[in-house]
């Protein structure tokens, strides 16, 4: 029972929370706050001497308080009714989660590409990627836009779930932590090289398992063996130690290729290619990824459930 009311109800609860209301603008989000705590630890730290220290010294920081505090917020919940409690640990799951949010955000950028053209369709996708957009051509912007949809489904999906399983919302909510610091300071420039390293390279750390289920999910779910072929060859291709996985992953499923030359900043980034077919991303296509990215999301969220409920069994069978 208290497996139930404390991992299984609210991963439930959180995932249909997320599927219904996707991640509404303007509500409160915790990541907000995260943002606000990183962005005042970097104005505060990142000068003078010392740099990478500071920064591993916050990111560190960070990430080890916000796993305390939610594991004592977890605590108290159990002196409160369970409806509450329960509520509470849903909303978790639910902020932490952001699989709609994403497959929505990707579907904006090509209804909005179709009906209003290129400069509108310019202006969505800069609304969920680094890169400069401004030169981007309508097939460039769908491929750069199935790109984000691969990249992030680990880390805004697989990843999030995998650490509720082994830390509960606590997990689920210091990874989150984690994933903040890297897109605020982990960047190789000038500013953020030493200070944002860190960060950087704890990231890397965490989405090392999770960006390779989440490949493993898109070629299996995909039901494409090329795609386990672009997995061996060209995951490894990209400058993140994890990105590449899922983007060779999706680019095997569609037959297409990601990756190449883009400008970031003005400044132009030459990148290894993903995928061996330089055919056009076609406007219909968003349909099929978006179906596979909510495959991929209840696979791991029914995986996790099935697993809690044999190791529950398994326990209860022991006393």
């Amino acid at each position: 029972m208290d497996y139930f009311a404390r991992l299984a109800a609210p991963l439930a609860i959180g995932y249909a929370l997320d599927l219904w209301l996707a991640d509404p603008e303007g509500w409160p989000h915790p990541v907000r706050a995260y943002g606000a705590l990183i962005a005042a630890g970097e104005r505060r730290l990142n000068h003078g001497p010392h740099r990478f220290a500071k920064g591993a010294l916050l990111a560190g920081g960070l990430v080890g308080s916000t796993f305390a505090a939610f594991a004592l917020l977890d605590r108290t919940l159990r002196l409160l009714p369970p409806v509450v409690a329960g509520a509470v640990r849903s909303a978790w799951v639910f902020y932490g989660l952001a699989n709609t949010g994403l497959v929505r955000e990707g579907r904006a950028v090509f209804d909005v590409l179709e009906r209003e053209g290129l400069e509108a369709g310019r202006r969505q996708l800069a609304r969920i990627v680094g890169r400069d957009t401004a030169r981007l051509d309508a097939p460039q912007i769908r491929t750069a836009v199935l790109e984000s949809l691969a990249e992030n489904l680990s880390d805004g999906v697989v990843a999030p779930l995998l650490y509720y399983a082994l830390g509960g919302g606590p997990g689920l909510m210091a990874y989150k932590m984690v994933n903040t610091l890297d897109s605020m300071v982990g960047y190789r420039n000038a500013r953020y090289e030493q200070f944002g390293k860190f960060a950087a390279r704890l990231d890397d750390v965490a989405n090392f398992v999770p960006a390779r289920l989440t490949a493993g999910l898109l070629a299996g779910l995909g039901g494409s063996g090329r795609s386990f072929r672009f997995i061996c060859q060209y995951g490894n291709q990209h400058k993140s130690p994890n990105a590449g996985y899922p983007e060779a992953a999706l680019a095997g499923v569609l037959n297409c290729r990601f990756g190449g030359p883009n400008y970031y900043h003005g400044q132009l980034v030459t990148k290894p290619y993903i995928g061996n077919n330089p055919r056009p991303i076609a406007a219909t296509e968003i349909n099929r990824v978006a179906r596979l990215n909510h495959a991929v999301c209840a696979v791991v969220v029914a995986g996790i459930l099935g697993l809690g409920w044999w190791r529950e069994r398994r326990r209860l069978s022991r006393t």
